[in-house]
Order: C-alpha cells, then structure tokens, then sequence
C-alpha cells in the first residue's frame, strides 16, 4: 500500500489502537484475551491486544502501510471494511497479503508460492501457483474480496512450507515472501537474513533426515512429485504424507540445539 503524509498515517494508527480498546460490537480488533502479568502474586499488568496500521517506507523510499497483529476472530466483514477504508483513505493502489500453509513440499527445494487474486488479469501477471478449490478462508480473503468490491486490486501470497516442518518458524517461507512481494509490487526489500536463516535450517534438517531410513525415504518421494510438477501453475493439493514423527524429531532436535 502507499500512503500519502505520514501524519494522516499516524493518525490513523492512534484511531486504529483506540478502536481495538472499545469494546463495541464493531471492535474487531481484539483476537484473543489480554495477556496477565504477575508479580509475586499481585497482577501487576494487563495488556490488551490489538492491530494495528503502521506506515514504513522500503530502501527506495517507497511508501506502505502495514497491517500488524493477530487475526480476529469475528466480526470479520466490518473488519475487513475498515482495512480497506483506510487503504483507499490513503490512496493505496494494492493491497497484498501474505500467509503460508502446509504442503507436500520438500524442504530440498525452493520454496513455491500460491496466489488468490481479486482479478484474473492479476492472478495470471506472475507465475504463481493457481488453483480451483473449497477451502475455510481466513480474514485475508475478507480483506482481499472486499478490496475487489471497491475496485482496489488484491493479491495474497501463500509460501507452501514442508508438512512436517509446519509447526516452527521456516525461514525459507519467509524469505520467499518478502521476495514475492518485492517482485509483486515493485519494492526494494532486503531478504538477506532471512536467506541466511533458512540456509542454517536446511543444515539441520538435512542432519535430523540423513539419520533415518524413513524420513530420507519420505523426503525423496516429495522431490520426486516436486520434480515432476515442474513449472506448472497447478496448486498440489493431494493427501499429506504422514510426517508427524519427523515434525516431532525434529521439533525436539532443535529444541536441544537451542539450549
């Protein structure tokens, strides 16, 4: 998104934590419960969540307003409302939305990217996995249909992160993003660390799998249906291959690497 001053912005983002502290029925920026803190018994604090609208500019100088926080878990139509409301206040000209989900994808390769867009003409401007399917929708999607509602163009990447790595931070997801949406909207955004991060990650998945016959087994089929997939733009959207074992191995690896 691109706004204009930063003090209209910074004024929005004042109204926008002062709404996510009124408990009316049109606050919907309360996700979860306030976090408790004590102190030797005594509840010393407490602390209400909240989104917010941030204005940032990239190493070009470009403009963006960033929507930060929890997801909310109702009132999602008025929700959605006021996001695009305050993009169109500030003369935004794209609204993107990243997220990433599960798949049968091997940590061995790069990571893949899905798109649901507002419009065909944007879903078909970058080579980004499509596909024709029924699935629970978050308030991404509210955000990205009411944006098609009101004539601003939407797009929501998705990085498909290996199943059995889906419970962790998986910086090569996050990194795969940030790069979508430079090349999507035309920002100077460095992935550097990111980069570096995941790299360390595929070092020690790739020590945790070496050490079972099952796993490297089970990775190999996963490259294999990567491998025969291609450059297609068809979304893979068959069973997940059991890797509850792996994910709790690995899980418990990193947890001793950490410590």
């Amino acid at each position: 998104m691109r706004p204009t001053p930063a003090a209209p912005c910074s004024r929005a983002s004042r109204r926008w934590r002062s709404a996510a502290s009124t408990p009316t029925p049109c606050s919907t920026t309360e996700p979860v419960g306030p976090a408790l803190h004590l102190a030797e018994g005594v509840v010393s604090d407490l602390v209400w969540p909240a989104v917010e609208l941030r204005a940032a500019s990239d190493a070009a100088g470009n403009d963006l307003l960033l929507l930060v926080g929890a997801e909310p878990d109702h009132t999602w139509r008025a929700f959605a409302e006021a996001v695009v409301d305050l993009a169109m206040e500030f003369g935004a000209r794209l609204t993107v939305g990243l997220g990433a989900y599960p798949a049968p994808a091997p940590h061995t390769r790069p990571v893949r990217l899905a798109a649901s867009a507002s419009t065909p003409e944007l879903a078909q401007r970058f080579d980004y996995l499509r596909a024709t399917i029924d699935v629970p929708a978050g308030v991404q999607a509210a955000i990205e249909h009411r944006s098609a509602q009101v004539g601003l163009p939407a797009i929501g990447l998705w990085a498909q992160v290996p199943h059995y790595a889906a419970a962790m931070p998986y910086p090569a997801a996050s990194a795969a993003l940030i790069d979508g949406l430079a090349e999507l909207a035309g920002l100077s955004l460095d992935s550097t660390e990111l980069h570096s991060q995941a790299a360390s990650m595929r070092r020690r998945l790739d020590a945790l799998i070496a050490d079972n016959g099952e796993h490297r087994a089970m990775v190999r089929q996963l490259e294999e249906q990567a491998d025969a997939a291609g450059d297609a733009a068809t979304l893979m959207t068959g069973p997940l291959p059991s890797g509850d074992e792996l994910a709790a191995e690995l899980e418990r690896y990193l947890r001793e690497q950490d410590s």
